[in-house]
C-alpha cells in the first residue's frame, strides 16, 4: 500500500511539470507564428524632402488614378470617388500638398513649382506608371504644371475638374477670371480672418448657397481649417501670380476637363480656354455644378471619370 501511494504521489508530481511545459511549449508557438502584412506595405506618409512628409492615400489594386486637391482641401476631399474607384478596380492614390490636410506644414516656398516637384519624388517612390492624374482647382493648375514641366513622367492621362488655369486672375490679354485687387483682398482676409475668407468661398463655392447639405458644406469647412494659414496665404499669391498659357501647348496625352457651367470660383470661360490651348483635350460640362462638381454632381462626375480612364 506504502509503494502504490508513493507510485501516485511520483506520477502527479511527473504530471504536473509535463502540464506547464505544454502550456509554455503552446506560448512560444504562438509567439512564433509570423505576423501578417495586412497593410500590403503601402506607406501613409512619404518623405519629399528632409523633414517634409506628404500624406498619402493609397487604396485598391489595378490602374493607378492620382489625385490632387485644391486650395484650401487636402486629399480627404475625394473620400466619395476612393470608394468607388476602388471597387471598380483601380489603384487611387491621393497626395495631400505640403502644408495642407494631414501633411507636413513646414516654413518655405509654396508655389506650383514645389508642388509639382513633390508630386514627382512621391510617384518615384510608389513607381507609378502609366497613371491618370486628375486635379482640382489649384490642383488641376498644378497638374498641368507637373505635366508640362516633367514631360508626362509616370502619366498617360490628365483629368481637370474645376481647374483653376491656365490663369486664375485677369490680365489685359485675358479678360476672365477674378480681378488681382479682388485676389488681394482674399490675401488680405487669409491673413486676418480666415474663417471670414472659408466662409465666403463656401457661399459661392455650389451652383447656389444651398446646392450643397450642410453635413457636406461642414464636411469641407473641416477640412479647410487643417490647411496651414502661411501655405493658404502662400497659395494664393501663387493662384494670382501663375500664367500657365505657355505650358499649355506642351500637353500632348489625352485630357479630359470636367468644368461647372455655374461656377462662380473657376468661370467656365477657363475650361474653354484649357480647351483651346491642350490641343487633345475635350471638355465635360456639369450643368447643375458650381465650383463643387465632384459632390454636387457626384455620381456623373464618378462615372465619367471611369469612362475616361478606360478609354
Amino acid at each position: 500500500m506504502k509503494r502504490t501511494a508513493f507510485t501516485r504521489t511520483l506520477k502527479k508530481a511527473l504530471i504536473i511539470p509535463a502540464i506547464f511545459a505544454g502550456i509554455f511549449s503552446a506560448d512560444q508557438s504562438v509567439a512564433q507564428t509570423p505576423e501578417r502584412n495586412n497593410s500590403l506595405g503601402r506607406q501613409e506618409f512619404i518623405e519629399v524632402e528632409k523633414n517634409v512628409k506628404l500624406h498619402v492615400t493609397d487604396l485598391g489594386e489595378g490602374s493607378p488614378v492620382v489625385l490632387i486637391h485644391g486650395w484650401p482641401l487636402s486629399d480627404a476631399m475625394y473620400e466619395y470617388q476612393y470608394q468607388e474607384l476602388v471597387e471598380k478596380g483601380f489603384r487611387v492614390i491621393g497626395i495631400t500638398l505640403r502644408g495642407f490636410g494631414k501633411s507636413d506644414k513646414p516654413y518655405g516656398k509654396y508655389n506650383y513649382d514645389v508642388y509639382a516637384d513633390d508630386i514627382k519624388i512621391v510617384l518615384d517612390k510608389l513607381n507609378i506608371q502609366k497613371a491618370t492624374i486628375g486635379g482640382f482647382s489649384m490642383g488641376g493648375a498644378i497638374s498641368i504644371h507637373y505635366v508640362a514641366k516633367y514631360n508626362a513622367a509616370h502619366v498617360a492621362k490628365l483629368a481637370l475638374f474645376g481647374a483653376a488655369a491656365p490663369v486664375w486672375t485677369k490680365r489685359t490679354d485675358y479678360p476672365y477670371g477674378f480681378t488681382k485687387e479682388t485676389v488681394n483682398e482674399l490675401i488680405a482676409l487669409s491673413k486676418t480672418n480666415r474663417p471670414q475668407l472659408l466662409e465666403n468661398f463656401g457661399k459661392i463655392f455650389a451652383a447656389s448657397e444651398t446646392a450643397l447639405s450642410p453635413g457636406i458644406g461642414n464636411w469641407l469647412s473641416g477640412i479647410n481649417m487643417e490647411a496651414s494659414p502661411y501655405a493658404a496665404t502662400q497659395s494664393l499669391i501663387a493662384l494670382r501670380d501663375t500664367d500657365l498659357r505657355p505650358e499649355l501647348s506642351k500637353i500632348s496625352i489625352p485630357t479630359v476637363i470636367f468644368h461647372g457651367v455655374k461656377d462662380k470660383i473657376c468661370e467656365f470661360a477657363l475650361a474653354e480656354q484649357m480647351h483651346k490651348g491642350i490641343k487633345n483635350s475635350t471638355i465635360v460640362p456639369f450643368e447643375n455644378s458650381g465650383h463643387g462638381l465632384f459632390v454636387e454632381e457626384r455620381e456623373k462626375f464618378n462615372n465619367e471619370l471611369i469612362k475616361f480612364i478606360k478609354e
